[in-house]
């Protein structure tokens, strides 16, 4: 594939899953990597917020990588979650995930030691330097505490040949039209909100790193390709079918709604590692209404 289509399309920001011991619960991993697959989804992002990879081991977390090349074997992009707030750490989860054969990786902002853009700059073109790998820069202002600014976005563009994307996730379409200005035409923005894609795809994103798409990859893929094709009327009534669930994903800490969901279905457990805490009760009569609605309607999009 050539730098300006790889990136394109929906990307599923994976889950962990976990026994009620709190291991990994591989065979229900290789279930959610099949599903994916065989919905015809264009990357796999192991190890990333919704991974929760901040309570895997250095040793989990590769094998977690590890396994989604083996299980992808080509089929789909693999782009790896080895962003931390060490450059060090990241540099070294980076060149793990390189050396198992990843496509890309995703790098989050360094959180809870907020650095200044010069610091980012300094930081970013570190990680570049040390593999060969395509390097997605990830600004989620919400978890890590500070964005990346489109104009050092744009210069980290032009410092790295591999900086080549980011997944946008501030909530926020008018940074699509900020990015473009600065990055240029080249570089690939990617939405990280499920109910802000039509907006962001409008707008020219060119791909979705979805949580929703763990539940119902199809759906997700059915939009996307709906917005490619023009048929625009089709990907609007399918914004808003996905919409309720969309919100309702995010009523609680994620990944906690998501594999609530997803073991509704009888997909996986869904144990999440402390400090996140199993999704609240008292608000799953939301989450269940908003599976319901997409189940009940999705039929008339997707086989």
């Amino acid at each position: 594939m050539t730098s300006s289509s790889r990136l394109d399309g929906i990307f599923t920001a994976l889950v962990t899953p976990f026994l009620e011991n709190g291991e990994i619960d591989w065979p229900a991993f290789d279930a959610l990597l099949d599903r994916q697959l065989a919905a015809g989804i264009a990357g796999l992002v192991p190890v990333g917020t919704t991974g929760e990879a901040a309570t895997l081991s250095e040793k989990e977390a590769l094998a977690v990588i590890s396994h989604t090349v083996k299980r992808a074997n080509g089929k789909a992009y693999v782009l790896a979650g080895t962003g931390s707030n060490s450059t060090t750490k990241t540099i070294n989860s980076t060149k793990q995930a390189a050396d198992a054969g990843v496509d890309g990786v995703l790098l989050v902002t360094p959180y809870y030691n907020k650095p200044s853009q010069q610091g980012l700059m300094a930081h970013y073109e570190a990680v570049a330097d040390c593999a060969l790998v395509d390097n997605v820069l990830y600004s989620v202002p919400g978890r890590a505490g500070i964005a990346i600014d489109a104009i050092t976005a744009g210069r980290l563009s032009k410092s790295r040949n591999n900086i080549i994307a980011i997944k946008e996730a501030g909530g926020d379409p008018a940074r699509v039209t900020q990015l473009h200005r600065e990055c240029g035409d080249d570089f690939i923005i990617h939405c990280g909100d499920d109910g802000l894609a039509l907006p962001f795809y409008a707008l020219g994103a060119r791909g979705l790193t979805s949580v929703l798409s763990n539940y119902d990859p199809e759906i997700c893929v059915a939009l996307y390709h709906a917005w490619k094709s023009g048929d625009t009327e089709r990907a609007r009534t399918l914004h808003e079918l996905i919409a309720p669930l969309a919100k309702a994903l995010f009523i609680d800490s994620s990944p906690s709604p998501v594999k609530r969901a997803l073991s509704l279905h009888g997909y996986m457990s869904d144990q999440v590692r402390l400090p996140l805490v199993k999704f609240n009760s008292s608000q799953e009569g939301i989450l269940k209404e908003a599976t319901k609605y997409l189940d009940e309607h999705r039929g008339d999009f997707v086989s």
